[in-house]
């Protein structure tokens, strides 16, 4: 690596050690507990993650259940749980979030020790409630949740389980099912991103430092995240055992329509923009995920020429990571490779990140010209750049 890319990540990772003595960490999180999607088919959306992405059954709730409103299927990989929700009617809350949004994520469930604490804390430093503490109970024991909006319609709900035993949540009941795909790999979420309108991005990142104790673990600019033609901006938010991180993207002034735009336009306002996976093999991982249909972003090919001298040494063969389109980058604590698929609905809003890190602590700063130019190109394709 060259002198100038070795003082930069020197100077990147002083400020990740730095990150926890700037954390409040009055809000403990234990981890996501699990993230929920409003869909227009939560029956044939849990058939694609489970055939594509590897997930298993875990739990159901719907008309067997005694809910008459919406149909919720679990879906469980390692520590990776998703609720893929669709309304039974055409009136009410999850049929409007579609409506307006498509399929996207409405809730981040974070797992707390108390979450009737966690909403006080959160609740008396601004946040909005969503719902307030709620006790539920079946034959199993009892949850506590409590909820909190965010940036535009996406909340956060805060789960204390420390006294159940259930397969989920009560009012769920195991789902068995004959058809469970065998895991791709993916062992739990890394980070989440979220995009904001213009001017938008100091204001939310001021909300998880003020109403959750999170503090700025990295900022990018638009000269960090930019092309040709487009740019954005980028904080990152993390809590203070760094279980938690945060992106908050908005756009930048540029020639034509940025990513974040275009994922504004057609997502009708702010939302999760993308869920990073971790994997403990990124090669497994994305070689069974491409054998089930997963499409992925096209990375350029002179893109590889330059990791040699950039990256250093690894472990895996180059010519293999090409051939599957899987970048890395490194910072001074070891290296990370990196992946992104085509959006995974329709609308090109919500995309996944396939994510392993091998020591390293960033993000993929060396990685962000060529990702970029991959966005832009399949923006091109539809017309929306």
């Amino acid at each position: 690596m060259s002198t100038a890319n070795l003082t930069e990540v020197k100077n990147f990772n002083y400020g990740i050690e730095k990150i926890f003595d700037k954390a409040e960490d009055f809000l403990p999180i234990n981890g996501t507990d699990y993230v929920e999607l409003y869909v227009g088919n939560a029956k044939q959306s849990a058939h694609y993650y489970k055939t594509a992405f590897g997930f298993q059954s875990l739990a159901y709730c719907g008309l067997e259940t005694g809910v008459k409103d919406r149909t919720s299927y679990v879906l469980v990989q390692d520590k990776i749980r998703l609720v893929l929700t669709t309304p039974m009617v055409p009136e009410g809350e999850v049929a409007d979030h579609i409506r307006k949004h498509g399929d996207g994520v409405k809730v981040i469930a974070l797992w707390v020790d108390d979450a009737r604490v966690a909403y006080n804390e959160t609740t008396s430093r601004g946040a909005k409630s969503f719902f307030e503490p709620r006790v539920e109970k079946d034959q199993h024991g009892e949850v506590v949740r409590a909820g909190i909006h965010t940036y535009g319609e996406t909340v956060h709900i805060f789960v204390e389980r420390k006294n159940y035993k259930g397969v989920f949540l009560p009012g769920y009941e195991s789902w068995n099912s004959e058809y469970n795909p065998a895991p791709t790999g993916l062992k739990y979420i890394d980070h989440m991103v979220g995009n904001v309108e213009l001017g938008s991005m100091n204001k939310w990142a001021d909300f998880y430092a003020r109403t959750m104790g999170f503090a700025n673990l990295v900022t990018f600019d638009d000269k960090d995240i930019s092309t040709q033609y487009t740019a954005l901006m980028s904080k990152v938010m993390s809590n203070g055992n760094g279980r938690i991180k945060f992106p908050i993207n908005e756009p930048a002034v540029g020639i034509k329509k940025s990513q974040v735009e275009e994922y504004l336009d057609f997502y009708g306002g702010p939302g999760c923009q993308h869920i990073a996976v971790a994997t403990d093999d990124i090669v497994f991982t994305i070689s069974e995920m491409r054998r089930r249909g997963v499409e992925f972003l096209h990375v350029p090919g002179t893109y590889y020429d330059t990791v040699p001298n950039r990256v250093g040494q690894i472990a895996e063969d180059l010519e293999l990571l090409k051939s599957l389109g899987i970048m890395v980058d490194r910072d001074e604590e070891g290296y990370l490779l990196q992946i992104f698929t085509k959006p995974v609905e329709d609308r090109p809003t919500m995309f996944f990140e396939i994510i392993q890190r091998k020591g390293a602590k960033s993000f993929g700063k060396g990685n962000f010209q060529a990702l970029f130019e991959s966005i832009e190109a399949e923006q091109a394709r539809r017309g929306t750049l």
